[in-house]
């Protein structure tokens, strides 16, 4: 059985550890566990692991967050996995600091990188949302969300980081209906 792992983030030196790259960050995390690293290939960095004995792809797209869905979409054809076995982990204003959620469908909520994704693939599709606060001005949100983790963020960014890796891995084994119960507690 196969899983696409989609961590959204924008790539260059000058996004690392930025509140929008989270996904990036579970996504590295993953590979590093299992111990793969990324290639670069069509329209992103590539990386493949089994777990459990189900066959996981994690990408990390290249086109940059606001044109994710084109490497989404492309990878979903490449490996033919369908849209209930694909995983979209993103950036959420909306949620606190630690907090995870994952839902089956639902809106973009304005996020650039998920309108992107959803003119692929419509809403219906699994994405898990990790909260990075909202401590911004009014008109200052994208400034926020392409900031770096402060360092009071960067004490609780492993533990973060690692929850959201094992909601990843739980929805590849045991599905998304017994991942919510936990995850979104």
């Amino acid at each position: 059985m196969k899983f696409l792992i989609v961590g959204l983030g924008n790539i260059g030196q000058e996004y690392e550890l930025t509140r929008h790259n989270i996904g990036f960050l579970v996504a590295d995390y993953l590979a590093d566990q299992a111990k793969v690293a990324f290639q670069t290939s069509k329209l992103a960095n590539t990386a493949t692991f089994k777990h459990k004995g189900k066959n996981i792809h994690i990408i990390k797209p290249a086109t940059y967050m606001n044109l994710s869905g084109k490497a989404v979409n492309y990878w979903m054809q490449h490996l033919n996995v369908p849209i209930e076995k694909t995983l979209i982990i993103t950036d959420d204003i909306a949620l606190p600091l630690e907090k995870l959620r994952m839902r089956p469908k639902g809106s973009s909520a304005g996020h650039n990188g998920l309108n992107n994704i959803e003119e692929y693939l419509g809403p219906n599709y699994v994405r898990l949302r990790i909260g990075i606060g909202n401590d911004f001005t009014k008109g200052n949100q994208a400034d926020y969300v392409l900031s770096r983790f402060s360092e009071q963020e960067l004490e609780l960014l492993p533990a973060i980081i690692k929850n959201a890796a094992e909601a990843v891995l739980s929805f590849c084994t045991i599905g998304i209906e017994r991942t919510m119960n936990f995850c979104n507690n």
